[in-house]
């Protein structure tokens, strides 16, 4: 009986000197649970810390828009538009191809840019995405892209 109970007392000190592990990840995590969930601005430094607040998350947008923000309808038919206006994969009309686009172009721009942006299932199976399948573009962008794309048609 005195022998167990040495063997017992020592594992428990030698379980009691070696070292916890630790997760390296806790520190971090206790932080993301303690941190407050919004903060109060008051007086010129909360109309500073507003204003710094808004231009960053301006830049943070302005850096998920697609090829740098460019607005020019070529550049954008160059960069996503042409792998399918080029050959006409699911009933792209061509580009420039009078004869494709003349009854699209009757339509009206506006019809044409809608389509654009919302996607489009014609009724003879041809198929157009949203935003020409970069959900990153803005309506500015494929609004000039259409544009350009019709006026190659004219």
């Amino acid at each position: 009986m005195v022998l167990t109970v040495i063997l017992v007392l020592s594992a428990l000190a030698i379980n009691n000197s070696e070292p916890k592990e630790t997760n390296p990840n806790t520190p971090a995590k206790v932080s993301a649970r303690i941190a407050p969930a919004g903060a109060v601005y008051a007086g010129d430094t909360g109309r500073a810390a507003m204003a710094a607040a808004a231009d960053a998350a301006a830049k943070a947008a302005a850096s998920q828009v697609a090829y740098g923000g460019t607005t020019d309808g070529k550049e954008i038919y160059d960069h996503l538009c042409t792998s399918c206006h080029t050959a006409g994969i699911a009933g792209a009309p061509k580009l420039g191809d009078k004869a494709m686009w003349g009854p699209r172009i009757k339509e009206g721009l506006d019809t044409l840019v809608k389509h654009a942006i919302d996607g489009y299932h014609g009724p003879d199976g041809n198929f157009m995405p949203p935003k020409g399948g970069n959900p990153a573009l803005t309506t500015e962008q494929v609004t000039n892209a259409v544009h350009w794309i019709v006026d190659q048609a004219k």
